[in-house]
């Protein structure tokens, strides 16, 4: 069963390297996706989130402003009459996309006008067993699931506090549910045929030495890929020490002792659109909706995810 369950995998992911630019593991892709910021808040802080509309920073949690659903699906028809080859929709943020119905909106959208293109959304994964069925209807092809520690110990120093139901938790008790919600999505996410991604980012002495731990417990869950995430030394982690290569390639040869590892991740904005590390068209259309005043104005909001 499980032989079967990896051969499976493999076949899923091959097919998804001729057209999806982040699952072509260094093969030659010259297939572009497009992120639509639409999601406002999150529901989990990390202490190294910090969201901001800005049109310079590179990193997750960052876009030009935010859209509506609407918006969104009239910037994926302006962007394929620019890059025809755009096959991914893609949503990272900038906050959590479960935590409002703005991302899953825009997937059934997406999916009514443009059934070609694939569906790539980015989650912390708190809310991802309660919103599987909506996350199926709406035609999500793949999933990134970011998983910081599988230790309530551990994830306790790097997320801060967890809102769920109403109820604030910190600590261990947030982190508990985290892990547990996150571990139980994916599951729930692989059973319904979705491909799913695994992100981490990390921080050296908090999670560096636990990577091997994660990466077994996602790969149980049914994670087929796995992708580390240099900390940047931001927000409340700000006087935490980016990791080094040697540390980065330590952990990452941890991890494929588990699980297929992604070796090319760009740290990409929530509104990037384009081919990772290459041409990048964002500015060419936000820009132009920015001094239209198309773009809405950021929710005040609390930190948001890396996704």
């Amino acid at each position: 069963m499980i032989i079967e369950h990896t051969r499976a995998t493999k076949a899923r992911f091959d097919r998804l390297a001729d057209q999806h630019p982040c699952f072509a593991s260094g093969k030659p892709n010259n297939k572009g996706r497009i992120h639509l910021p639409v999601s406002p808040a999150c529901n989990i802080a990390c202490r190294f989130c910090e969201r901001s509309l800005n049109g310079t920073e590179q990193r997750p949690g960052v876009c030009a402003g935010l859209l509506t659903p609407r918006e969104a699906v009239e910037l994926v028809a302006e962007a394929l009459e620019l890059w025809p080859e755009l096959s991914v929709v893609g949503i990272a943020g900038p906050g959590d996309t479960l935590a409002t119905p703005a991302a899953l909106d825009t997937f059934a959208l997406v999916k009514e006008r443009f059934p070609q293109l694939l569906r790539c959304m980015s989650t912390n994964g708190l809310l991802l067993p309660d919103k599987i069925d909506r996350v199926v209807e709406v035609g999500v092809d793949t999933l990134t699931v970011t998983v910081n520690a599988v230790d309530p110990g551990r994830l306790a120093l790097i997320n801060d506090q967890v809102f769920y139901q109403g109820q604030r938790l910190t600590g261990e008790k947030g982190a508990s549910l985290l892990i547990h919600k996150q571990l139980a999505g994916i599951a729930a996410a692989v059973r319904c045929g979705i491909t799913v991604k695994v992100n981490t980012v990390l921080v050296p002495g908090v999670n560096s030495e636990h990577v091997g731990e994660i990466a077994r417990a996602v790969a149980e869950a049914g994670a087929g890929l796995y992708n580390l995430i240099p900390l940047i030394p931001h927000a409340q982690m700000a006087h935490f020490p980016a990791p080094s290569c040697a540390q980065t390639d330590r952990a990452r040869a941890e991890a494929e002792r588990h699980i297929t590892v992604f070796r090319h991740c760009q740290h990409c904005r929530a509104d990037a659109i384009g081919i990772p590390g290459g041409r990048d068209i964002s500015k060419q259309l936000y820009q132009k909706r920015l001094r239209a005043g198309a773009l809405a104005a950021a929710s005040a909001a609390n930190t948001f995810s890396h996704g």
